[in-house]
C-alpha cells in the first residue's frame, strides 16, 4: 500500500455498514510503456495500451458479507470515478480453487495474457475489459 499510494491517479474506495468497514478497493492509472505492461506476455494489444488505463490493484470485502455483491459495488464504485477506457488486473487463477477468476470473468474481465511481478510471485493472469 505504501507504494501503490504514491502511483500516478491513485484511489482507494472504502466501504461501511452500520458504521464499520466491510471493504475497500484501489487502483490507479497506468501509462503505456509502464512496468505493468512490461511484465504482461504476451505484450497486451496496443488498443489496450496506446491510452492511459486504470490498474484494479485490489479488492476485499469482509468474509461475511461475500456472495453478497457488495465486492462488485465497491468495484463499480471505484471504476465510477476513473475515466480511461479500460481497467486492468491480475490475479491468481489458483487462489480460492479459481473461484476469483471466475468471479472476474462474470464481471466483464478477459484474460489477455500472465505476468510474473516478482521471483517469489506466482504466475498471475492479467485480464482486461472497459470500464464502463
Amino acid at each position: 500500500m505504501d507504494r501503490h499510494g504514491t502511483e500516478p491517479r491513485f484511489t482507494a474506495v472504502l466501504a461501511y455498514a452500520d458504521g464499520h468497514p466491510v471493504g475497500y478497493a484501489y487502483g490507479n492509472t497506468i501509462e503505456h510503456g509502464d512496468r505493468y505492461w512490461q511484465r504482461a506476455c504476451p505484450t497486451p494489444a496496443e488498443k489496450y495500451t496506446e491510452r492511459p488505463a486504470v490498474a484494479l490493484k485490489e479488492i476485499g470485502v469482509r468474509a461475511t458479507l461475500r456472495k453478497t455483491g457488495t465486492a462488485r459495488l465497491i468495484h463499480d464504485a471505484l471504476l465510477a470515478t476513473r475515466n480511461e477506457p479500460y481497467v486492468t488486473l491480475m490475479g491468481n487463477p489458483a487462489a480460492g480453487d479459481g473461484k476469483g477468476h471466475a468471479l472476474d470473468k462474470s464481471w466483464g474481465y478477459e484474460d489477455i495474457g500472465q505476468s510474473q511481478p516478482s521471483p517469489a510471485s506466482p504466475v498471475l493472469i492479467v485480464m482486461i475489459r472497459a470500464t464502463r
